[in-house]
């Protein structure tokens, strides 16, 4: 097997120490924006992991890889962990379409813990599957709960229109909006996550004055309908689920834009103050919520080799019989699972961007 480079002074990401090392897995997109999130969040807790005399006496090893957001490459990256015996459990991984096609692999051979894949098919895919991240089925309803709140000229409830990624993502969050939203829907458009121009989506629009407009999708899609829309002068109460996090540092186009997500680098809890602070002297920039719950997905994995050791079944166990009293308090919230493999409630929350900052929002 191809060993990773030794990069001082994180020499522990080879994952080739000594054998009685504990060793996890992390997998995802690392080149795009919200994969490195995901990446840096899981060696800092690597890192704090280690420098507090790692687990039991025992240092924790990660190997990472890059599935490159890719159903295919990433069953190729399943498959290699399942293989390695000394990896106990899996960071990831990140995407639906990734973690679908990983799942199936890991069935039966060995627990994952996914950080941001949504995917309502993932649910009760795999008894060795879990995921930090509440459903699609789940934050579509929140966002559609949120954008309810806004109300039309009249008085009357609210007209929204929907645009969404043609992928397993933005399909099933786009349909959860859809039948949780409490006014009505004018349209409902599919985009190209690479879209190169969105002007005759925000013509047609414009013409027929949503109060909100909801994106399912991510931040270069985002920023292409949300630069069009400047352009046009066309300011509904534009919403977004967590794919659009990338966007809010974008302070020109992002003023006023409803994101729902599960963790803002803004949060004052103490846990969150260190955590934020951590991470931004470690990679000089600040975190977001794909960095928080890739922290807390392999914080949850060291705690259960903490207490059922390196075993894979033990660990699966230990995170299928986890509940209110013995869960993970994340900085995402309380984390232990359905019988799905999904969180229990939902950790998710629409914020408003304010001078490039997440704050807690409110329907106008």
């Amino acid at each position: 097997m191809r060993r990773l480079p030794l990069i001082a002074p994180l020499f522990f990401l080879a994952g080739c120490a000594d054998s009685g090392a504990y060793t996890l897995a992390a997998a995802g997109p690392w080149k795009e924006g919200y994969g490195l999130q995901n990446k840096l969040g899981v060696e800092l807790a690597v890192r704090e992991i280690n420098a507090g005399n790692g687990i039991n006496g025992h240092k924790l090893d990660l190997i990472e890889r890059d599935d490159r957001a890719d159903g295919g490459q990433a069953a190729l990256v399943a498959s290699e962990f399942v293989a390695n015996e000394k990896i106990s459990a899996v960071i990831g991984h990140v995407n639906s379409g990734g973690m679908l096609s990983a799942a199936r692999v890991y069935d039966g051979e060995l627990p994952a813990v996914a950080t941001s894949a949504t995917s309502p098919d993932l649910s009760g895919i795999s008894k060795w599957t879990f995921r930090a991240i509440s459903s699609d089925s789940l934050n579509g309803v929140a966002l559609a709960n949120f954008a309810s709140g806004f109300s039309a000229p009249n008085g009357g409830p609210p007209l929204a229109a929907v645009l969404y990624e043609n992928n397993t993502y933005g399909r099933g969050l786009a349909d959860s909006f859809r039948r949780a939203f409490k006014g009505t829907i004018i349209s409902i458009d599919p985009i190209a996550g690479d879209m190169k121009d969105a002007e005759p989506y925000i013509t047609y629009l414009k013409a027929h004055q949503p109060q909100v407009v909801f994106v399912a999708g991510r931040v270069p899609s985002g920023t292409v309908i949300l630069r069009e829309a400047k352009r046009q002068n066309f300011q509904p109460a534009f919403v977004g689920g967590d794919g659009w996090q990338g966007i809010a540092p974008d302070t020109a186009l992002s003023e006023a834009v409803y994101i729902g997500m599960s963790f803002t680098p803004e949060d004052t809890t103490a846990a969150a103050r260190k955590f934020v602070e951590s991470f931004q002297a470690a990679n000089h920039l600040a975190p977001d919520a794909h960095a928080a719950l890739a922290y807390d997905a392999t914080m949850l994995l060291a705690q259960a080799l903490r207490q059922r050791g390196p075993g894979r079944r033990a660990i699966r166990d230990y995170l299928a019989n986890l509940n209110a009293q013995t869960a993970y308090d994340g900085l995402t919230g309380k984390m232990y699972f359905e019988k799905t493999g999904d969180p229990v409630g939902i950790r998710f929350r629409v914020l408003q961007v304010h001078n490039g900052l997440l704050t807690v929002g409110a329907p106008q």
